[in-house]
């Protein structure tokens, strides 16, 4: 394509899920593996450790387990906070062995990010300054910040010493030399997040964004390439190059006066898709850059690998989710997720009733994320966070009553901006139920809860009993099937590349092989999930898992799934709630 360097994101909550957990061990955390490559194949690395990253990431990449610290508050000179990131940072450097791959060092890491358009969220420069001494003992490579391109957040997120860039449009490249007038902020420029557009969001009315087909907006891309090198001499990182995905729970959100919530795709028409292939994108980039760079110094881009389709198979209901809990945790109030030594995925409180009780129900502060409740697992409503006027569920209990509320972290507040309206959500990332839960305004006490952070699976089989349709119930049903891996070609698992479709599934999430795909929603726009060929095993029984958080809500008793070579987008009404915007 042209471009020489990879810009790459790090995120904490991966590497250590627990505190002193570091998995760097992981093939997936393996990330001086993943720079060695990318040295080996020519290019130079920057590195973006955070610790927030944003990303449209789980909470910008911190670790859900920063919320039970006793005095803990991201994102500021706080202390905890700050002794928190100071051991991240001497993992990331040491025991991840990045330290090493600095290009002082002969590796291929030019530069390291200090935080992550921080201006934007504040101006507290004692905390940025102590990231910068932070970095600097485990890095001796230059720092730099990025800040969009308006003088506010230059100015909230210039650090004396570290070298001040802009991210955005072409717009965006004089207001540095504008606003910062610290000379040791001062150096080549860098605009160090051009936007080669926006993710997506589920809901009905967020319709799939992409280039594809949208030649003004390419050929603007386009001519902007042109722009920054020849009127700036500007150095230019395209965001995203690549399409990646949000696997399992790892999308984040945003607050606006509603949870936004990201899909778990990540590619919205980039030059290299979620899959690893060129697109027209690509090519219209890469021409705009070979007058750049020296005759004959690109190679040719390989060509595309055909991807796999996967027959309609048939998946059977294997087991209620409410039949597969794990360790009892009994309170007289509820405690939240996080309380419960959990940080993703779902939790179920239980309350079964001694009198009486009518009116709304009230989980909580507010609805943290999305809840299913139930009166002795019959479901009676939906309160989602998702909108701005969820709905109201009201009941009518009488004694001996079991209420069951299964609340889904949605997926944490990954930003969020000073310079909008909307309530700063990111200090407070604390997901299931946070205060009383209330019927009618009598707050109800005594409380059964039980995690389902689904990081693996029970054994699953299709018997006799469960083919009859036994577990056809309004309880979130675990389904299981298998299908017969694709033939391999050209020697490349990417030839065993799909998209997995549910046609029939409402809201929930699929596993193939034990691999947490991600999730599905009916409304859209993302009706498919990324499959990678590393997962399948070709010409092998390959084992799938859905879990259908809405078995009352389909149109079919019959749950299938398939795998397309091409993918589909598009929205549909959410059944729970027809007129929520």
């Amino acid at each position: 394509m042209g471009v020489n360097t990879i810009l790459s994101y790090i995120f904490w909550n991966n590497l250590e899920p627990a505190p002193g957990n570091w998995t760097s061990n992981d093939p997936q955390n393996d990330i001086a593996q993943y720079f060695r490559i990318a040295q080996e194949e020519g290019l130079h690395v920057v590195l973006r450790p955070g610790p927030y990253v944003c990303g449209e990431h789980e909470w910008g990449g911190f670790p859900a387990w920063l919320s039970v610290v006793d005095g803990m508050v991201v994102r500021t000179n706080n202390s905890p906070f700050l002794e928190e990131t100071k051991k991240y940072i001497v993992n990331l450097a040491e025991t991840s062995g990045l330290a090493d791959l600095q290009v002082s060092r002969g590796g291929p890491i030019l530069m390291v990010q200090v935080e992550n358009e921080y201006g934007s969220y504040g101006e507290n420069h004692i905390y940025t300054a102590a990231l910068r001494d932070i970095l600097r003992e485990s890095f001796e490579i230059p720092l730099y910040t990025t800040d969009g391109g308006v003088d506010w957040t230059l100015q909230g997120g210039q650090i004396p010493g570290v070298l001040a860039e802009i991210d955005g449009g072409s717009w965006a490249l004089p207001a540095r030399d504008l606003y910062i007038n610290d000379t040791s902020e001062l150096g080549p420029l860098f605009d160090s997040e051009y936007y080669t557009w926006a993710p997506d969001q589920w809901g009905t009315y967020n319709p799939h964004n992409t280039t594809l087909g949208k030649d003004d907006i390419s050929d603007g891309f386009v001519n902007d390439i042109a722009y920054h090198i020849r009127n700036y001499s500007a150095s230019i990182s395209f965001y995203m190059v690549h399409g990646g995905t949000n696997f399992g729970f790892q999308n984040g959100a945003m607050w606006q006066n509603r949870t936004t919530v990201f899909t778990s795709s990540y590619d919205y028409g980039s030059p290299i898709d979620e899959t690893g292939r060129t697109t027209d994108l690509y090519f219209k980039m890469r021409k705009a850059i070979l007058p750049f760079v020296a005759n004959s110094s690109v190679p040719e881009p390989p060509e595309n690998l055909p991807r796999a389709s996967i027959p309609q198979f048939t998946l059977c209901p294997a087991a209620s989710l409410f039949g597969i809990r794990g360790v009892r945790t009994t309170a007289t109030s509820p405690l939240n997720m996080e309380a419960l030594g959990q940080s993703y995925g779902f939790t179920l409180y239980e309350h079964t009733l001694l009198s009486a009780v009518e009116g709304f129900i009230q989980p909580g502060d507010r609805p943290r994320d999305r809840v299913l409740i139930y009166v002795n697992e019959k479901i009676v409503g939906v309160v989602d966070s998702q909108y701005q006027h969820p709905l109201n569920v009201s009941v009518r209990l009488q004694a001996g009553d079991k209420l069951q509320l299964l609340i889904e972290n949605l997926g944490r507040v990954d930003y969020y901006s000073r310079g909008n309206p909307y309530e700063n959500r990111m200090i407070d990332q604390r997901k299931g139920v946070i205060g009383d839960v209330i019927i009618g305004g009598q707050i109800l006490q005594n409380w059964d809860m039980y995690p389902f952070q689904l990081d693996s699976l029970p054994a699953l089989e299709c018997s006799g009993a469960v083919k009859s349709g036994s577990l056809l119930t309004d309880a979130p049903t675990l389904y299981y099937g298998t299908f017969t891996g694709p033939l391999m070609s050209a020697n490349s698992s990417m030839t065993l590349d799909t998209f997995i479709t549910v046609p029939n599934g409402i809201k929930g999430n699929v596993w193939i092989n034990g691999f947490h795909l991600g999730r599905y929603w009916l409304v859209g726009p993302q009706q498919s999930l990324y499959l990678p060929g590393s997962v399948v095993k070709s010409e092998k029984i390959n084992q799938v898992v859905v879990l259908e958080l809405e078995p009352w809500q389909m149109n079919s008793t019959l749950m299938v799934a398939y795998g397309a070579s091409e993918r589909t987008w598009g929205n549909n009404l959410d059944p729970d709630c027809w007129n929520c915007v």
